[in-house]
């Protein structure tokens, strides 16, 4: 056997070796950086409250503090060490028996803080996603779940309870205060005439669907504008024209011009006024 023999096997030897060695340090990496994310536990956030039981909603402190959610840092741990930096949160709440399935149920996603504060206002409109009863005692649920990542990392907070009267949104428009609407101009046959008498006072009134909502079929003469009054024969507590046309648009309580434009072809029509919206609309019957 030749010495320059000898040689090229011992260079392949050591190149096999090198080869090896290379390959055991490349899957030890790979199972090092594979641990680096194996999740091990975490524990469930604590979530407490600044109120117990209750939870106080008022339209008149409307902008008062409402409650103040706070819990604890779930401690995530992994094989590499701890890990809590980039843990998202999400709030839910829903009514006592739903179990958090129930169809209205609100989540709110609050990303790494600790906390979540809600003024009366700002709480009652989170809950009128539960299609609560407005002015009616309701019970409801809230928890927190933290997760982290794609990893099944989930941890899910105790559950507190608690009781509501949610209010609804006043409206944007005062409602009618003795609960009376007319409608008079030279819209209608009635002209401008106020107070209305017969047979105006009677076929010019809007009806009260609700303490919001007022309705009634008229018959327009074509053209002509018209003003919404609340007590017949008084001009200072009516309804105005904000903004639109003869079909739909918003209406204020003020004692001045524009009035309501009148359709231009003469019939019957539906005057709908909502004062919770504070919009108008008028349909042809």
């Amino acid at each position: 056997m030749s010495e320059k023999f000898k040689i090229n096997c011992m260079k392949k030897i050591i190149q096999s070796l090198v080869y090896v060695s290379l390959a055991i340090v490349f899957f030890a990496a790979c199972e090092k950086d594979e641990a680096k994310d194996t999740y091990i536990n975490g524990t469930a956030p604590v979530l407490t409250a600044t109120s117990k039981d209750s939870i106080a909603l008022n339209f008149l402190t409307e902008d008062n503090l409402g409650i103040t959610f706070n819990w604890t840092n779930p401690n995530y741990k992994f094989a590499s060490g701890g890990s809590s930096q980039n843990v998202s949160y999400t709030l839910e709440i829903d009514t006592t028996g739903a179990n958090f399935k129930g169809a209205n149920k609100k989540s709110i996603s609050i990303s790494k803080d600790l906390s979540a504060a809600y003024t009366q206002k700002a709480f009652n409109i989170v809950i009128s996603d539960l299609k609560l009863v407005p002015g009616k005692l309701a019970r409801i649920e809230v928890r927190v779940i933290a997760t982290l990542g794609a990893a099944p990392t989930e941890l899910i907070s105790n559950v507190l309870v608690f009781k509501v009267v949610p209010y609804a949104p006043p409206p944007k428009v005062p409602v009618p205060t003795a609960g009376t609407l007319w409608v008079t101009g030279n819209a209608f046959a009635s002209g401008w005439s106020n107070p209305l008498g017969a047979p105006f006072v009677t076929s010019q009134r809007l009806a009260k669907v609700s303490e919001t909502l007022y309705e009634g079929v008229v018959a327009f003469v074509g053209g002509g504008n018209y003003k919404m009054i609340q007590e017949n024969g008084v001009w200072g507590t009516q309804y105005k024209k904000l903004t639109g046309d003869a079909f739909s648009g918003t209406l204020e309580k003020k004692d001045a011009d524009p009035g309501f434009d009148g359709p231009a072809v003469a019939g019957n029509y539906k005057i709908s006024v909502d004062f919770q919206a504070g919009t108008y609309t008028v349909t042809k019957q």
